[in-house]
């Protein structure tokens, strides 16, 4: 049956919402108007409204979908503005200081809005054409930053979860098939992968053990080593755990070392650890989530030294390279160890149709869709350039170091380390007052009443059961006197607690 004439009329005034040569000025006035309401957002005094959830209760009606009502762009920006743009957390606010979540470049923004408007599908040639070739030639540029071998190839990934899920499987892969001739990918589980161990340091990203368990290996094939007070891995310790588990009948396959670990980014001894993977002839891998940008710089690339010896590494543009959420890369040695996560489609890449000079990037991802991430990075190594980005991250290191020396002697503060990239970590103590259990309840009221009150946002962490409080600091605008002014909240925080308490 045909639609009646007054359906084809709301038909026809809908369909302008699409994004296409009839509505780019439709197009450009809906970017102007939202970018009038991001600019909002920026001239906000707090990096937080300090609402609690229980307050957004009452905006529960603007979240929820109702299918009577339609709202024009100026409507349902100021609804947007009203639930999300007035009370998200700014990153890039000097009194933000808690995870790793970077301020972003402005070219950086630019590649995503041209990637998003245009959607891109990056997985196969047919989809991509020439943005396949954008994103190559970012992995060929951060490989040579790496001094990996003209063998070497990645493809971009959603974070360093997920790159280090794919270390964890192309190793097991690997060494199953090297070792014993099985085909995991093909036939699927055998009794001797039950014995297969990966060894990381004790201060290691957790999702080491979480992929360990996503591939049903479980967190016991995952063995911690000990930490030196840098919070570095010991080798002499690495040695001793995979000699012991070797005479528990059970297999050493991989090593993953971190370059930057989250709490304290500390950098595990590469160059030692390559030469004990090399010995033992398994898997080396290295999580440069964190630490692995600061190859750009000239303070830390003698930290790196042996990345060049990865068989894989775990590099995020979204922590320390300042781009948009996701940013990401996975990086291999050899080329051919993405065999095994390929698999060819009829529909969408058959193995017949394989051709090198246009390749399908799903071959190398466990992702089907995929976005143009890659453009993004483009866009900030054309615009800002890889030395200025470097600059960016040796000034937030020396920023931490320089706040490490202000608060060290302090009485009121414990400080854990020096810092080695850009983390501090440290807690709040009361002269006279020896009892951890009391020190951690104060330490975690600041964190929290910081946060409530829209202050100020200051990450905790553990070390040895006791609370301690930590800035990562990933601003290079930040100033001393900004960190220091985020210090004196702290102590005043505190206070109050011990007055009221």
């Amino acid at each position: 049956m045909l639609l009646d004439t007054q359906t084809n009329l709301v038909i026809d005034h809908e369909i302008e919402q699409f994004f296409d040569s009839e509505s780019k000025y439709t197009y450009e006035e809906y970017i102007q108007k939202a970018v009038q309401h991001v600019k909002s957002f920026l001239d906000r005094d707090q990096f937080y409204s300090g609402d609690f959830a229980s307050d957004f209760g009452s905006k529960r009606h603007l979240i929820a979908s109702n299918p009577d009502v339609r709202l024009d762009i100026k409507e349902a920006l100021q609804e947007i503005k009203e639930l999300y743009l007035d009370h998200t957390i700014a990153f890039h606010h000097p009194t933000y200081v808690a995870h790793l979540n970077c301020p972003v470049l402005l070219p950086a923004i630019v590649g995503d809005l041209v990637a998003s408007s245009v959607n891109t599908a990056i997985e196969t040639w047919d989809q991509s054409t020439s943005a396949t070739l954008i994103e190559q030639e970012m992995i060929r540029w951060i490989c040579a930053e790496m001094r990996l071998p003209e063998t070497s190839d990645g493809v971009f990934t959603s974070g360093g979860t997920q790159s280090n899920f794919m270390a964890l499987l192309l190793a097991r892969d690997n060494y199953a098939f090297k070792h014993f001739g099985l085909n995991l990918k093909e036939n699927g589980w055998s009794n001797v992968v039950s014995k297969f161990r990966f060894f990381c340091s004790e201060k290691a990203h957790f999702s080491i053990k979480k992929n360990a368990a996503l591939m049903g290996m479980g967190y016991s094939s995952v063995i911690p080593v000990v930490t030196d007070d840098k919070m570095k891995m010991k080798p002499d310790a690495l040695v001793q755990a995979i000699e012991k588990e070797k005479q528990s009948g059970n297999i050493p396959i991989a090593i993953i070392a971190t370059a930057g670990t989250t709490d304290f980014g500390s950098f595990d001894p590469l160059e030692t650890i390559a030469k004990i993977a090399k010995e033992y002839d398994v898997w080396f891998h290295v999580d440069g989530a964190y630490g692995g940008s600061y190859i750009l710089t000239e303070t830390h690339q003698h930290l790196l030294n042996g990345i060049e010896q990865a068989d894989s590494v775990t590099i995020d543009f979204h922590k320390t390279m300042f781009q948009p959420v996701c940013s990401s890369a996975f990086l291999v040695r050899d080329t051919k160890h993405f065999k095994y996560v390929s698999y060819y489609a009829d529909y969408l890449n058959p193995l017949e149709h394989r051709d090198v000079a246009c390749p399908n990037l799903i071959e190398k991802s466990i992702q089907t869709t995929r976005r143009f991430d890659a453009l993004k990075l483009w866009f900030s190594l054309k615009m800002t350039g890889a030395k200025t980005i470097g600059s960016f991250l040796e000034k937030v290191h020396y920023l931490a170091l320089d706040l490490y020396y202000s608060i060290k002697n302090d009485l009121y503060f414990e400080t854990v380390h020096k810092p080695e990239l850009s983390t501090l970590v440290f807690r709040y103590t009361t002269p006279g007052v020896a009892t951890d259990t009391i020190h951690d309840t104060i330490n975690l009221y600041i964190k929290n009443t910081l946060f409530k009150s829209g202050q100020a946002s200051v990450a905790s962490t553990k070390l040895d059961g006791k609370i301690y409080l930590k800035f990562t600091l990933l601003n290079p605008k930040s100033t001393i006197d900004d960190l220091l002014n985020i210090i004196q909240m702290i102590k005043e925080t505190g206070g109050k607690y011990e007055i009221h308490n």
